[in-house]
This record gives C-alpha cells, structure tokens and sequence, in this order.
C-alpha cells in the first residue's frame, strides 16, 4: 500500500453528477473522520456533485447497500468506507475479503465505480493513522480517486451509453 495521495483532479463539472457513500456506523470515530474527509476533499473536486450518504451498521453490510443504491439511484460513482480492527479471531479477515469481493463484482456487475475504503487495520494506531492523520489519510484518497473515476468515464462516456445494463441473474 502506497503511503503516497493519489494526484489532486482536474475540476469537474459535475452539475448533474450523484455521488453515494456507504459508510459503516462501527469504529464510528474512525469512520466518521473517513465520511468528513471525503465530503469535504470532493467539495473541492465536484463542487456541484451531489453526494447521498447512507450508514450501515458494519462492513458487512455496505455492499448490498451499495448494490441497492446502484439500481435505485444510480450514482456516477459510490464509495465504500469503513474500519474493520483486527482481533485475535479470524474474522476480521473474512468479513474484509467478503466485502471487497462483493465490491468488485458490484463495480464489473453495473460498470459503475466503486471505492473501496473498508480499511483492514491491525490495530487503533493504525486506524488513526489513516482516518484521522494527514499523511496517508484514505478519506481524502477515496475522495481523489472517486473524482478521477468520474473524470475518466465521463471522458469515456461522451455519447451517454457507457453504463452498463446489469444482467438479469
């Protein structure tokens, strides 16, 4: 993992363009500074995007509240944020490997973005490090890599069709 903040995008304007963040209400310190961080790093990039949040109990949970948000709103991106400690059980483990699977066949499934920030930390330092610190902070990066997504299909999608149909399982 990269210690180093992806490059600030160009502006965009993005007057018609919806944004949606899922964010776990567990390790709620952490995760709130994830939510504060990306909203106010993509107010500097999509001024005039709207930005829907919607807080799920834990990890586990955001990627059918991701799924439901793709086929009802339809957002140009979505965003995934979350802190998952690890314990001296597995389970941290699976619940972080079963959430970024789901995350990545929701992106491939709907063509459409989506950020994954559901970090995995060993311990609070860790945690605190990336949610709160100013070095490696991964709201503001999940925030800069959604604004370049949305730059680049935007750019890939000039004539309107890029999204893709969702097949019927």
């Amino acid at each position: 993992m990269s210690l180093e903040l992806p490059r600030k995008p160009r502006l965009l304007n993005t007057k018609h363009n919806k944004l949606a963040i899922v964010a776990s209400k567990y390790n709620e310190v952490y995760s709130d500074a994830l939510v504060d961080n990306v909203i106010d790093e993509l107010s500097h990039h999509l001024p005039q995007a709207r930005v829907d949040l919607v807080r799920v109990p834990g990890a586990f949970e955001i990627p059918l509240a991701i799924k439901a948000l793709l086929e009802l709103e339809q957002p140009v991106c979505a965003i995934a944020l979350g802190v998952i400690i690890r314990g001296e059980t597995p389970h941290a483990d699976l619940i972080a490997r079963t959430v970024t699977d789901s995350l990545q066949q929701l992106a491939l499934h709907y063509g459409t973005p989506v950020i994954h920030e559901v970090l995995l930390v060993a311990d609070e330092a860790q945690a605190h490090n990336r949610c709160l610190g100013d070095e490696s902070n991964r709201g503001v990066e999940a925030a800069r890599t959604a604004a370049s997504m949305v730059e680049i299909f935007s750019e890939l999608d000039r004539g309107g069709s890029l999204r893709m149909q969702p097949k019927n399982a």
